[in-house]
């Protein structure tokens, strides 16, 4: 078997677009901002992609450079202003912070109908409570690939390898909210492959490069890969043994061009909801 590979980066692209063709009907921009404290360069890298991504789509976007030894206390100021400002429809936080700023507490400061991340208490509890408002963009884009794959959920058994706020517990939330049975796995999961092989869909997000392997496979399984480790060769690889699974699989995403491309995007469609329920544009 050969899996079929679901290309995030054309689905990306496709609803780039059709977020474009929406801002372009509206009387205003959808405003987004970034604030990125320090100089880490991955954090670079992915501001720069969303800005380009986000003026590409006709909104208005910009990036506040706070320097290194920003105090937590400057850092929430700036955020303050933002929540204040009429013209910012969505704000995002870039993480990793600095050890001085806790990070819990950035999250916590950006007004909830403005964050666009979906980290913030109230935004998960809703979730949680499958009243969804803002969601995290990296788990709504894994919801936009199964949907425009074409994959069965309702009544599927997916298993979600990796617990954290950002990916695991909001990604689980959502398949539960499609009808899926879903188990919640992690490095502490009594015999993990096996849990793992009982996946309809399994969804991979621990951040440990090619952990997943074929013989914790299905046959047939969809397979959503949504790690990104960088290997001492400097090859970007997934949490997926990737050419050992797609001869397994039924379906699997591409590290890189799988979900990557898919969260730049669902940041711009939080934004745009974000906007049009703030300002109550059609």
């Amino acid at each position: 078997m050969t899996a079929r590979i679901l290309d995030g980066k054309a689905i990306a692209a496709g609803l780039r677009a059709r977020l474009a063709e929406r801002v372009a009907t509206l009387p205003f921009s959808p405003g987004l901002r970034v604030v990125r404290v320090g100089e880490d360069p991955a954090s670079g890298v992915y501001v720069r992609n969303k800005d380009k991504a986000a003026t590409a789509a006709g909104f208005d976007s910009a990036t506040i450079h706070l320097p290194a030894d920003t105090s937590e206390a400057q850092l929430l100021a700036t955020i303050a202003q933002l929540n204040a400002d009429p013209a910012v429809d969505g704000i995002l936080v870039q993480l990793p912070l600095p050890p001085q700023i806790r990070t819990e507490a950035a999250i916590a400061a950006v007004d909830p109908a403005k964050d666009v991340d979906g980290f913030h208490p109230l935004n998960a509890g809703l979730l949680a409570a499958g009243q969804p408002r803002l969601v995290p963009c990296t788990p709504r884009g894994v919801m936009h690939i199964l949907a425009e794959a074409g994959v069965p959920l309702r009544g599927a058994r997916a298993v979600v390898l990796g617990r954290s706020q950002i990916v695991g517990r909001p990604m689980a939330q959502l398949l539960l909210g499609a009808d899926c049975t879903v188990t919640i796995a992690h490095s502490r999961t009594r015999d993990l492959p096996a849990e793992c092989r009982r996946a309809d869909i399994l969804v991979a997000a621990v951040g440990r490069p090619e952990m997943v392997r074929r013989d914790w496979i299905a046959p047939g399984a969809t397979v959503i890969d949504v790690g990104i480790n960088r290997r001492p060769d400097g090859k970007l690889v997934g949490d997926v043994a990737y050419a050992e699974a797609a001869e397994v699989a039924g379906a699997i995403t591409p590290v890189p061009g799988g979900v990557g491309p898919m969260t730049i995007a669902c940041l711009l469609e939080n934004t745009l909801d974000a906007a049009i329920a703030r300002r109550g544009a059609a």
